[in-house]
């Protein structure tokens, strides 16, 4: 196979790095300077130091063209805000023939507040394309060095689905096919707004109790959303659901958790975001998520704290306090 990954963050090299132990694949990036140090490195040195280029990996800065039709499967890194700009750019180079997938995990903020799913973005800019999103819990680092993982491709298309298992599915990465895009994109997006909750809980030392709790209630908040989109309630069982939640809560790789510990630490958020040096894509999401919910009726308290949390209207321990406050509840 011959792979286009589209941004050279994180994610978009490790999967260029393990997919290019066995295929040839073009990792492009806008900025013709970092082009030129990965080049001469054979590493990401701003993102992924330690990890060199595969065999079959090669870097470009060429502008975007009729060059992307020659590739079996492209796969967009970008992060969620500039997946619209993207998809509007493939749309005039690339028909249903050429399969598409998006990395990334989020709502997009729009003007009408309705926080778009990322299959509802390529809808409006480029619905005669064959797309869908690749998820799952998986940090880049891992995956870049080989440690055993496993994630989904979603889509309504077989060929998509198809494409990325032939891409990706190794003796170290398993790849699952699904039909619900909605169920992993709501999984992969509103994890990341709680694992900056549950970052927060662990920053205040309040304990594995509080910690266990946040993450099953927040997977009930996840799977209300979820169903309410019109997701399979199973598919948060599985590894864009649990799975993903479980890992970007609790790992100390996970961007979103940093935000949360450093807000526990007193940092303000632009100091949390600039420490990271990376995107947090809960950071961007979170009241996009809150947006959608209260649009259809859907109670996320956890996700409400977090959008007061990161606007500025309560303090980690007011939030902790409004949580608790809660009246009781029947465990559905």
């Amino acid at each position: 196979m011959r792979l286009a990954v589209l941004g050279a963050g994180a994610w978009g090299t490790a999967l260029a790095i393990h997919a290019g132990r066995r295929h040839r694949v073009d990792l492009w990036a806008r900025d013709a300077q970092q082009v030129q140090a990965m080049q001469a490195a054979r590493c990401n040195a701003r993102y992924l130091p330690e990890q060199t280029f595969s065999e079959g990996v090669s870097v470009h800065a060429e502008p975007l063209g009729p060059w992307l039709a020659e590739h079996d499967l492209i796969v967009i890194g970008t992060p969620m805000k500039g997946l619209r700009d993207m998809l509007g750019a493939l749309s005039g180079w690339l028909d249903a023939r050429t399969p598409v997938i998006w990395l990334c995990k989020g709502f997009e903020a729009t003007p009408d507040h309705r926080g778009r799913m990322a299959h509802e973005v390529q809808a409006d800019v480029a619905p005669q394309l064959a797309a869908g999103a690749f998820s799952g819990p998986s940090f880049a680092q891992e995956v870049a060095r080989g440690l055993p993982s496993a994630l989904v491709a979603a889509s309504a298309h077989a060929a998509v689905r198809e494409a990325c298992v032939q891409a990706f599915h190794g003796d170290h990465l398993r790849v699952y096919a699904s039909e619900d895009i909605v169920g992993v994109e709501v999984g992969g997006a509103v994890k990341n707004v709680l694992a900056i909750a549950t970052g927060l809980c662990d920053g205040l030392q309040l304990g594995h109790n509080a910690r266990a709790a946040l993450i099953t209630r927040g997977l009930a908040e996840i799977t209300r959303l979820g169903v309410a989109l019109g997701a399979r309630g199973e598919t948060f069982m599985g590894l864009s659901g649990l799975g993903d939640l479980v890992l970007t809560a609790t790992g100390d790789l996970s961007r979103n958790r940093q935000v949360g510990l450093a807000l526990a630490r007193g940092l303000t958020l632009q100091q949390a975001v600039d420490a990271l040096g990376h995107v947090a894509e809960g950071v961007y999401s979170a009241r996009t998520v809150l947006e959608r919910a209260q649009g259809l009726g859907v109670d996320m308290p956890i996700t409400r704290a977090v959008v007061h949390l990161l606007d500025g209207r309560t303090t980690p321990q007011a939030a902790l306090a409004e949580l608790m406050g809660r009246d009781a509840k029947v465990e559905h």
